[in-house]
């Protein structure tokens, strides 16, 4: 049973736990320095969907500025975690 927990989350309980934890207090220092709240991103994706409604054909447009906005971000982000988990195959 031990094993098939460990395997779910990856490593044992405990640390996993630790790394939420740390990983958790550095998002929370990292949103509260931009001024967010999990308020203000329900809010932002409410009013998102709402502004896609009531846009119709010219919402589309506007998700695709969220694309190419997100997109800036998530694209170098990927790659770079790729490149920095790449391993060359042992001799």
């Amino acid at each position: 049973m031990s094993n098939v927990v460990n395997r779910f989350l990856g490593d044992t309980p405990a640390r996993v736990a630790i790394k939420l934890i740390v990983l958790s207090v550095v998002v929370g220092i990292v949103m509260s320095a931009v001024g967010w709240t999990p308020r203000t991103i329900y809010d932002g994706i409410a009013r998102f969907f709402q502004r896609l409604w009531d846009l119709g054909f010219d919402a589309i447009y506007s998700s695709f500025e969220y694309l190419f906005l997100g997109a800036a971000v998530v694209i170098p982000a990927f790659i770079l975690i790729r490149l920095l988990s790449f391993r060359s195959p042992r001799q």
